[in-house]
């Protein structure tokens, strides 16, 4: 058996690990986009690595496009195989995976404007809303920790990760020459004590583990002492300042964690009258998917809805589809706050609202997760930047620039550790670190190494290791 691993290695973005088995079966773990690089990712999206019509199975640990996004690419080019996830993650790539196409269809039509007066041909998106669509009928929805064999030598079993809806440690056993090998990949690690999530559970011992490293460098602030930051900053920003608070976020996971915070803050007494709007309609569309999977809420969510029936929306909560009512924000000058994707603010509506807001003294823009190194939202938090380029114009900063960085999904390294802590690593023979930045994973290496974790490996772009 040999991994390969195509994307997310040495980096945040783009997902992709192909394990070739030895009697020639391909499974492919996740199958993600490359996201913050600006028009660079396009020529790196477009380069997956594998003959998509030679993969037989790809196993989902979660729907973020870094995760899900070029599984449409792959369908477009010939994969037929079948795509095993949990339930909410097949409910959620139905809807995420139609957006990241629409999304693409509009910035493409933005960039051949400016190659045609550059004289240069158009260019084409990755892949359509129909090939969003007609993937779909390649997902098979399995529910957590049930043992399910994907054919006679393979098998997979998911648990919870607690990184967002329907996110899971991928539990694979394959049979090679009467031999069982154990493999898990993680995904990505969320958060022990996640606002509206079940935690991250226990998965079962393995031979051979893949493991995320985002935050691998850094502890998470106080998650109460975050709940009061937020409530600070909107008092400060919206109360005394009269202005808005803009928060980019991701559709799914960040947006419905701000939006159950802000819901329990009103139902203390404790949020201002002001006007909250999500700004997204993936947003809208996945927290309707939300409310479908109980099974992925934790006790307090559960505890909530025993007295309140709606734990995402509250009465100043006014949730926006069409590009018209979004301009309308720009025009708006009532103190608010507003809740947009993305959350690296490299893309989507929250751009422009950053664009129109952020020299504004009166405004604050809140950052609440991780941004990769060249995004927007990375760029405005950069100590003593006085201007930022937004769509090729110039913008004075004089807003106020926040972080929050307990909001984010992403474990600390304190939190993986713990988490990984219950595979015995007697029996574990190998550890490889992806999904984060080459210097972060050197610093998280050498805290696995103190805490006992042995033979662990930054594998590089293109790097294919042998399991014997």
């Amino acid at each position: 058996m040999k991994i390969k691993f195509l994307g997310a290695a040495r980096e945040v973005t783009g997902s992709k690990h192909l394990i070739t088995t030895d009697t020639g079966k391909n499974i492919l773990l996740d199958c993600g986009m490359y996201q913050g690089k600006g028009l660079e990712t396009d020529a790196m999206n477009r380069k997956l690595g594998f003959d998509p019509s030679e993969i037989d199975y790809l196993v989902l640990s979660h729907a973020h496009i870094d995760h899900s996004g070029l599984i449409p690419y792959m369908y477009k080019l010939g994969f037929r195989g079948s795509i095993v996830c949990t339930n909410a993650t097949r409910d959620l790539c139905a809807i995420m995976l139609a957006d990241s196409a629409h999304i693409q269809a509009l910035d493409v039509k933005w960039f051949n404007k400016k190659r045609a007066r550059d004289r240069q041909s158009p260019v084409e998106p990755i892949y359509s809303v129909f090939d969003a669509e007609d993937c779909m009928k390649l997902f098979i929805g399995i529910g957590y920790n049930r043992r399910f064999n994907i054919d006679s030598e393979i098998t997979v079993r998911f648990t919870h990760s607690g990184h967002m809806l329907g996110s899971a440690v991928v539990n694979l056993e394959i049979t090679e020459k009467k031999q069982l090998k154990r493999l898990a990949f993680t995904g990505d690690i969320g958060r022990k004590q996640n606002k509206i999530l079940v935690p991250p559970a226990p998965f079962p011992d393995c031979d051979y583990l893949i493991t995320e490293s985002t935050y691998g460098d850094r502890l998470h602030e106080n998650e109460q002492e975050s709940t009061e930051e937020l409530l600070h900053i909107v008092n400060e920003t919206c109360v005394q300042n009269r202005g808005k608070l803009i928060i980019p976020a991701f559709s799914v996971g960040r947006t419905q964690e701000i939006m159950f915070v802000l819901n329990d803050l009103h139902n203390k007494g404790l949020l201002p009258r002001i006007k909250v709007y999500v700004d997204s309609p993936l947003s809208v569309n996945a927290t309707e998917v939300f409310r479908l999977h109980a099974e992925c809420m934790n006790d307090t969510v559960r505890d909530v809805m025993k007295y309140d029936e709606d734990p995402f929306g509250f009465q100043s909560l006014r949730l926006i589809k069409n590009v018209e009512e979004s301009k309308a924000l720009n025009a708006n000058h009532e103190p608010c706050i507003i809740i947009s994707a993305s959350g690296m603010a490299e893309a989507g509506r929250v751009k422009h609202h950053i664009a129109n807001n952020i020299s504004n003294w009166r405004n604050t823009i809140l950052l609440v997760g991780y941004c990769s190194p060249t995004s927007l939202g990375a760029r405005i938090q950069e100590q003593g930047l006085r201007f930022i380029s937004i769509f090729g114009e110039t913008h004075e900063i004089n807003a106020r620039i926040r972080s929050i960085d307990a909001f984010s999904g992403h474990g600390d390294y304190s939190e993986m550790i713990e988490f990984l802590d219950c595979v015995d690593k007697d029996v574990l023979r190998k550890v490889f670190l992806v999904h984060g930045e080459y210097e972060v994973q050197k610093a998280y290496k050498q805290r696995m190494l103190d805490k006992g974790f042995r033979n662990i490996e930054i594998p590089a772009l293109g790097q294919e290791f042998d399991f014997l």
